[in-house]
């Protein structure tokens, strides 16, 4: 996983899901927030970050924070990824496939989310298990991380580039 560093450039932006959570006190309930961002260059780089706080812009702020603080580089090749992966957290499955040009990005909630900001054009997506936001964006992050290229495969098995495309 290769980290990018925060320096100040043009970062995306997408709220992934806000959740208002209540502690019952003596004196009745007391409710915070809890915020999910997704933020990205367009260029391959993508971070995930989770605030909470009493009000809803100060969770969202620490949650943008945090995601540009935790991003990582993602592999592509042209507008979509180099091969189809499953990624899995908790009861949660994402199956994330390429696309030809054009296709466009066929996803749904937080998946979309991530991958707009990612900057990936062309990809196929289905959502399997459970719909729990917070396990869903877990697992896309799993499936992305564990895209790699063809270079990296070829080094992993002693082989030259071009046999991997024979």
């Amino acid at each position: 996983m290769q980290k990018i560093s925060a320096e100040e450039q043009e970062y995306k932006e997408s709220v992934i899901f806000v959740n208002r959570v209540s502690k019952v006190v003596k004196g009745g309930r007391r409710f915070s927030f809890s915020a999910m961002v997704a933020v990205g260059d367009g260029k391959g780089n993508v971070g995930i970050g989770y605030g909470k706080a009493k009000d809803v812009a100060d969770a969202i702020r620490k949650a943008v924070t945090k995601a540009k603080n935790n991003m990582f580089k993602i592999k592509t090749k042209n507008s979509t990824i180099p091969h189809t992966v499953l990624g899995i957290y908790g009861g949660a499955k994402v199956i994330l496939r390429p696309a030809s040009p054009g296709t466009g990005v066929i996803a749904g909630g937080p998946v979309r989310a991530i991958i707009e900001v990612s900057g990936i054009q062309d990809i196929l997506t289905k959502s399997l298990g459970s719909n729990n936001h917070l396990n869903v964006v877990k697992a896309t992050i799993d499936a992305l991380l564990s895209l790699r290229g063809a270079r990296e495969i070829a080094k992993l098995r002693g082989i030259p580039v071009e046999k991997i495309f024979n």
